[in-house]
């Protein structure tokens, strides 16, 4: 067995693969949805078992597929070709002029089975996760392993693709790997996020969102470990089984209401991380703060009564199209009530962000207030007065559909080591398709330590024994 982490890659070749069609370069605006993202990058990554077919009888032919795939899709999705420059207003735009998508090949000493995924942030983050240049919009790596499996791995542009718009690429990316006609084609139309006119301000938004220029200087790093105090914030993925999801949907519901999986887990969630987030006199008054990341997509497509608008359908947008509302609840109330008084606090302050009046008032709040950019106060505040952390929902992750011939993936993740002082969770399906979940998690130690000796029944560190018994 290779201890956690302890393996050496090597970089064997660095490229870059452009469009195979000459593209005329122009400039695309980010929307005003975009413009809440700051200059961040995420990660995504696929495992594969060592290919069979006789197609892929070499590392050097699977990489081949791929770079030639890129390079097709590509000409669809033009923008993630391109680099982020600024406008004079010192806004991000994107100049799509064909640069290309660097692209890593690169060899690891390990075996899939040894991969330590519980702890990505010592066998993927800066080894099997490629870096992504300055203005750069996407970078991809693919390892070969030890045993003859597969790691392909993407970093991208948070201010350019939310996950919706990330699957919809890796799906696409996929099926002309396999000479398949691509399923969606994506949209770039911005004008189908443009503000109103006159604009309709909700200063109701003033409690979500920030300008930048309006947050205070950041404190001190932790000096000591002692100063640091188990607050670091580090990366994990466990599985939840099924039958545990269906229990604490029963716990957070009522005869009244029955709430959904994603309530329920956040709930149950919420009551951990605020368990960690105690008071050292027990009095339980700091406020810990939860959000729930939603896309409006579904909601901002026209209706008109039970028919959409199919002209101007989200459906293939490529953006980002989100929100994060949050509450805040005293500690002391989220430990001592029951899942089911929690569930309804998550489902109160999501019900105002799920229609479509909350999207067009959020695009009309970020155009008053441009040039200035503007960010998410869980997000720029963190843990501020208290524990907070930030839900999102991977549901819709396509594990299964991102096979470029060789095969499905064992297993597929996000990572999002984010740099905000609240916490981010992203609970996925597992690839097991049992209705099991699997949860990336990026919370503190000691948030983290409190779950696994509190909560092990419910969060089990993913291990390739748990991915095996059903690949």
């Amino acid at each position: 067995m290779v201890a956690e982490g302890d393996f050496i890659v090597t970089v064997s070749k660095k490229d870059v693969v452009a469009a195979v069609l000459p593209l005329q370069e122009h400039w695309l605006p980010l929307s005003n949805l975009d413009l809440l993202l700051p200059a961040i990058d995420f990660g995504v990554f696929f495992c594969y078992k060592k290919p069979t077919a006789a197609d892929f009888g070499s590392f050097g032919s699977t990489v081949d597929v791929l770079k030639k795939a890129m390079a097709e899709a590509l000409v669809s999705y033009y923008a993630l070709a391109g680099e982020v420059v600024y406008n004079y207003d010192g806004e991000p735009e994107l100049l799509c002029n064909n640069r290309g998508v660097d692209f890593v090949e690169a060899y690891a000493e390990v075996e899939l089975r040894d991969l330590n995924l519980y702890n990505p942030d010592e066998s993927i983050e800066g080894k099997l996760l490629p870096k992504k240049k300055k203005n750069g919009l996407l970078s991809v790596q693919a390892t070969e392993l030890k045993c003859g499996g597969i790691v392909v791995a993407c970093t991208l542009d948070h201010r350019i693709a939310d996950a919706y718009s990330t699957n919809m690429f890796l799906v696409s990316w996929a099926e002309i790997a396999q000479s398949k006609p691509m399923s969606v084609l994506p949209s770039f139309r911005r004008s189908i996020l443009n503000p109103r006119r006159p604009l309709c301000i909700d200063h109701a938004f003033d409690d979500m969102y920030l300008p930048i220029s309006s947050l205070p200087p950041p404190p001190p790093p932790n000096n000591t470990p002692e100063e640091a105090n188990g607050n670091n914030l580090i990366s994990r993925i466990y599985y939840i089984k099924s039958e545990q999801l269906n229990e604490l949907q029963l716990l957070a519901s009522s005869d009244e209401c029955k709430r959904t999986k994603l309530e329920s887990f956040s709930a149950y969630l919420w009551k951990m991380v605020a368990l960690s987030g105690n008071d050292n006199d027990g009095s339980g008054t700091r406020i810990s703060k939860m959000g729930v990341v939603v896309d409006g997509r579904t909601r901002l497509s026209s209706s008109k009564g039970d028919h959409v608008n199919k002209s101007i359908s989200m459906d293939s947008y490529f953006g980002n199209v989100l929100s994060v509302p949050f509450g805040g609840q005293k500690v002391n109330e989220l430990i001592e009530k029951p899942l089911s008084w929690v569930a309804k606090r998550v489902h109160d302050f999501l019900e105002n962000a799920v229609t479509k009046d909350h999207f067009l008032g959020l695009i009309d709040w970020v155009e008053a207030h441009r040039p200035d950019p503007a960010i998410s106060k869980i997000c720029a505040t963190g843990s501020k007065d208290g524990p907070a952390f930030v839900v999102s929902s991977g549901q819709r992750f396509p594990v299964s559909k991102v096979d470029f011939g060789w095969g499905k993936p064992v297993f597929g993740s996000y990572h999002f080591p984010w740099g905000s002082d609240a916490g981010y969770v992203m609970p996925m399906p597992s690839p097991a398709h049992n209705s099991d979940w699997v949860v990336y998690m990026h919370l503190s130690e000691k948030q983290l330590d409190l779950i696994e000796t509190q909560a092990s029944n419910v969060f089990e560190p993913l291990t390739f024994n748990y991915l095996a018994a059903y690949c």
